[in-house]
């Protein structure tokens, strides 16, 4: 995997995270470390985006909605560009998570991004997910079939 193929991966991974935890957990985890002089690209704003479904795997694509997402774009002292989008109209989340963007893409950030902010907000979100698959387990039934009766 090439170093641009890695980082991009990278950075979806850590907006996979970031887009599902509160803001107040990002900003709490952020608080901690050292942000270099940045500005904003792209003052947080909001808007609405089409939302399109389809029926079944292969159906016809239709228009199901509109969604509102805010947005926002930083930029580092060091050049480097971060881009962020949520669902809803959290523009400070917006703007944080690209700020962390744009810190994952800094060689001078990155390791203590994932690893103050990203990391374990992600092992946060599994125990979660854990939990929630063992509460929906405990409930679970099996139906066998019953032996037909002789008669």
């Amino acid at each position: 995997m090439s170093g641009d193929t890695a980082l991009q991966e990278k950075r979806r991974d850590a907006m996979k995270v970031l887009s599902h935890v509160p803001a107040a957990e990002i900003e709490t985890r952020m608080a901690a470390l050292p942000v270099p002089p940045h500005q904003d690209l792209r003052a947080p704003e909001s808007g609405l985006v089409m939302v399109r479904g389809r029926i079944g795997g292969d159906g016809a694509p239709f228009n199901l909605g509109e969604a509102t997402v805010s947005r926002a774009a930083v930029r580092l002292q060091g050049g480097q560009v971060g881009f962020g989008y949520v669902l809803g109209r959290d523009g400070g989340k917006a703007r944080l998570i690209a700020l962390c963007d744009a810190l994952l893409q800094s060689s001078d950030h990155a390791q203590a991004i994932e690893k103050e902010v990203v990391a374990p907000l992600r092992a946060r979100m599994q125990q979660e997910r854990d939990r929630s698959a063992a509460e929906a387990a405990a409930t679970r039934v099996d139906f066998y079939t019953m032996v037909r009766g002789e008669g």
